[in-house]
């Protein structure tokens, strides 16, 4: 009982973007576990988690199966509709091409992510599709939210597979 109130103590100090990111990073836990590249994402409207989820394209054999694609995949189920205007992605990596791509698709309003990814990263790293004119919607992004935590968890992941 003293150890849950003292992790309750812990995250009450935390930022409400801090608090998500850690579910995040729960999620990532979860997809290291699996051999897969730790990266795990979360889905807020109104302050109320829709869905949680994590990488998967290796366990799955689908390229596809980012921890983001498979969030607009379980939130689309819980909600009934592709369509997710009003929320906030949360994600422990930078978002890919694609992952952005499918946020534009679902009209996510927020993108929150944790660590920058200088080789395959939209959001501002490579290049800044969240605020290019060339699409229907855009998106607000945000990075670097818990991102030394976020990076060390990469980077050890690919330390020890080497």
């Amino acid at each position: 009982m003293w150890h849950l109130r003292q992790i309750n103590k812990r995250m009450t100090k935390l930022s409400p973007n801090e608090k998500w990111m850690k579910l995040a990073i729960q999620q990532a836990l979860l997809a290291e576990k699996l051999g897969e590249v730790p990266v795990g994402a979360v889905l807020v409207r109104d302050g109320e988690l829709i869905a949680s989820a994590h990488n998967q394209p290796i366990s799955s054999n689908d390229p596809t199966a980012h921890a983001e694609i498979q969030l607009l995949r379980k939130a689309g189920e819980t909600l009934g509709n592709y369509r997710l205007p009003n929320t906030t992605l949360y994600v422990t990596l930078e978002p890919c091409t694609m992952c952005l791509g499918a946020m534009i698709h679902a009209r996510v309003s927020h993108i929150i992510f944790g660590a920058y990814d200088k080789k395959t990263g939209v959001c501002g790293s490579c290049q800044d599709l969240s605020n290019s004119h060339c699409f229907n919607h855009s998106i607000e992004a945000q990075g670097g939210i818990l991102a030394d935590e976020c990076k060390q968890r990469l980077q050890q992941f690919f330390k020890n597979r080497r």
